[in-house]
């Protein structure tokens, strides 16, 4: 199960700390590690840092966008320390090792973590269900990736031994929606309040960025996504009469 999850890093400066990332990583267990826009990889400064994970980075996938690291993915969570003025729903490390690997398993899950000064970007978090905060010293909250990566490994890694399947009613019979199937649903759903007037340029930011909230928060299967672009889709065409 644990080779469901992908342990992104976007953008990352310093290739020490790739190589500590993938050191951590195989501590627990995981090799799944994507790369977005490394500033330098590969490095001998990471093969000397991942001290002995050199397996982990040789099979690293590296690739220019977060869009397209997480693409197949259908539960996207990003990792920040940082408040924001418009809140995601939170998860502690725990809880979300409990999420993806007790209470959901089987999906395709992206773990992400920031830039090592500024972390991750509002409209990087725009793609993510949920925010992941590490509890610690609120005076000094900045964590070393690598060190905030390995907490969160650990969390997996002790959680994938726990693993018992939850089904209640009809959960799970439906895959959930991947994050390219979630984008192009918000695409579709901008035109569609644009062409029946709900939309308008000053306000849409925000709007959509809300909106984006709410559909994360629920967390769509491939089968509620249809009957929304459905409803959509004849929205569009009574706006059109």
């Amino acid at each position: 199960m644990l080779s469901n999850i992908k342990i992104v890093l976007v953008e990352t400066t310093h290739p020490g700390n790739i190589g500590a990332v993938a050191r951590a990583m195989k501590n627990m267990n995981m090799d799944n590690l994507w790369l977005v826009a490394p500033k330098i990889f590969p490095s001998a400064d990471a093969t000397s840092r991942a001290s002995g994970a050199d397996d982990v980075l040789a099979r690293a996938s590296v690739c220019p966008s977060l869009k397209e690291a997480i693409t197949d993915c259908q539960i996207v969570i990003g990792a920040s320390a940082r408040c924001r003025t418009i809140s995601w729903p939170e998860i502690t490390p725990r809880e979300c090792a409990e999420k993806v690997l007790i209470n959901e398993p089987g999906n395709k899950v992206a773990i992400i973590f920031g830039r090592e000064n500024s972390g991750l970007k509002n409209h990087e978090l725009d793609l993510c269900h949920f925010l992941l905060r590490i509890p610690c010293n609120s005076e000094y909250s900045s964590l070393n990736i690598a060190a905030a990566v390995q907490v969160v490994c650990y969390e997996l890694f002790i959680a994938s031994g726990l693993q018992e399947k939850v089904t209640v009613g009809d959960k799970g019979e439906t895959p959930l929606a991947t994050a390219a199937q979630m984008e192009s649903f918000y695409a579709h759903l901008y035109q569609a309040l644009t062409d029946i007037g709900f939309m308008h340029p000053d306000k849409s930011k925000s709007i959509m960025r809300r909106l984006r909230r709410i559909y994360n928060r629920v967390q769509l299967d491939t089968k509620e996504l249809d009957i929304l672009r459905g409803i959509l889709r004849m929205s569009q065409g009574e706006g059109r009469k």
